[in-house]
């Protein structure tokens, strides 16, 4: 069975650094495109970033590039999302979902086949 499971959310103060983990169990994430999502309170779900495993590309919303930065460790089958300087904005439920068919283009859109759980991540001082 497909799993996905994020960890390491948590209240954090403006200004501070979190790093989520997205860790795949029942399938191996080469050739997958991996995203982050976020929903907020009385919000839509909003894609965050995403990374292509074929070839390491790249993605981000245009509001966290150059705070937020999207990694993989094959070996250990899982995805990486370094936040830095997190804004109240930020705050949010963070998904992470794989798919093998999706270009990482448009991967930020969100229509992708697996979904983990999601992990809070608040901001506030």
């Amino acid at each position: 069975q497909e799993q996905l499971v994020e960890s390491g959310g948590g209240l954090v103060q403006p200004g501070g650094s979190l790093r989520l983990s997205c860790a795949a169990s029942g399938f191996t994430l080469n050739y997958y495109v991996i995203g982050w999502f976020r929903q907020a309170p009385g919000k839509e779900r909003e894609g965050v970033s995403c990374i292509n495993s074929s070839d390491g590309s790249t993605y981000y919303k245009d509001s966290v590039k150059g705070r937020f930065t999207i990694s993989m460790d094959n070996a250990k089958n899982t995805v990486y999302l370094q936040m830095n300087s997190l804004k109240p904005e930020d705050t949010a439920v963070y998904y992470c979902a794989a798919d093998l068919y999706v270009l990482g283009s448009s991967c930020l859109r969100g229509y992708l086949d697996v979904w983990g759980q999601g992990t809070l991540v608040t901001v506030s001082s």
